[in-house]
């Protein structure tokens, strides 16, 4: 089998069938779909049985599957995040490649053949494609308009490490990526965390040979109410993400270590401490010599600006001078 798309599912009654049928709308029949219910509370679970029974038949009344479509499969687990979600569907899945698809967001029709021809030419072992924001009235927008984007989409197969440096930008989506299977046996997602994307997204790229490109728009990335990228209500959410963004500083500049170029690296800590005070100084500002404390005991400062915007590098250039000015002054501007 040539791909196993794997589709964790959570609570998304209202959208799962759209996402199912844009997977099924594609111009190839050598691939799975393996559905991985995550304990949902809602018809989710039920909706993913109902697909599989109608595409797969129903052993009890004898039906055939629809031909043409591919092996559809469902998982039902107790919900334990997204992390182990995908990680289940690593362990099931059959294909020589892998792509994990959300279960809200839906596909371009026809893309696949197109993909799929791609990595087979030029034997990658990754391939990113283009994606756009859709409303869900399925209007595209462009939520971030106003920022630089740094992405290189070029067709020409490198190697991760350079990749990162020269093509990535700061967008780390498992969802923007179909990869060799060995690459998800040997970089599962990390349980328990947020951000599980940029835990995993360049311990996976490090360990690729032959990385490439398309300027094909693919997926689509829908943009609801409630989504964990969307939701910031529950403050206790908000802490966890915190530390978690903290704890990815750490790691990244860990995994900087390990490599002969790390401007990628340097790059998403200076982003992501800029975005870290800024949920200091606007949320947490009551705790934030805690936070600020266990930032500077990682030495990660003097923060480089590689890949930072030029209106955004005063940020960093603050941030430098003085980490507890930064959070103060930029209380002071909410």
């Amino acid at each position: 089998m040539k791909l196993s798309i794997i589709v964790p599912i959570y609570n998304v009654a209202p959208y799962l069938r759209k996402c199912v049928d844009s997977l099924l709308a594609q111009d190839i029949t050598d691939y799975e779909i393996i559905l991985v219910d995550d304990g949902s509370t809602d018809d989710s679970g039920a909706i993913a049985d109902e697909i599989v029974r109608e595409v797969m038949g129903d052993e009890s009344n004898c039906q055939s599957p629809i031909a043409n479509n591919p092996t559809l499969s469902v998982i039902h687990q107790e919900n334990a995040g997204l992390s182990v979600a995908r990680n289940a569907g690593i362990a099931k899945a059959q294909g020589e490649y892998i792509w994990f698809v959300d279960s809200d967001d839906y596909l371009e029709p026809n893309v696949l053949g197109k993909l799929m021809e791609q990595i087979e030419r030029d034997n990658l072992d990754v391939l990113r494609f283009r994606y756009q924001n859709v409303k869900e009235s399925g209007e595209a927008f462009a939520p971030y308009k106003d920022m630089t984007n740094y992405n290189d989409y070029s067709a020409t197969p490198t190697d991760g490490l350079t990749f990162l440096n020269e093509r990535m930008g700061n967008q780390c989506y498992a969802w923007q990526f179909i990869l060799r299977a060995e690459l998800c046996l040997e970089e599962t997602f990390t349980p328990g965390i947020y951000f599980e994307d940029t835990d995993w997204t360049p311990r996976m790229l490090l360990r690729a040979t032959r990385v490439a490109s398309t300027e094909l728009v693919v997926y689509n990335y829908l943009w609801r109410e409630g989504s964990i990228t969307l939701s910031q209500k529950d403050i206790q959410k908000q802490r966890k993400q915190l530390q978690d963004k903290i704890d990815l500083l750490g790691k990244l500049n860990d995994w900087g270590s390990q490599v002969a170029d790390r401007r990628w690296f340097d790059g998403m800590i200076s982003g992501l401490m800029m975005n870290i005070v800024g949920i200091i100084s606007y949320t947490f500002y009551a705790e934030r010599k805690e936070y600020v404390k266990q930032i500077k005991a990682m030495q990660l400062l003097t923060l480089s600006t590689y890949h930072i915007a030029p209106r955004a590098q005063w940020k960093v250039k603050l941030i430098n001078f003085s980490i507890d000015l930064a959070v103060m002054l930029m209380h002071l501007k909410r």
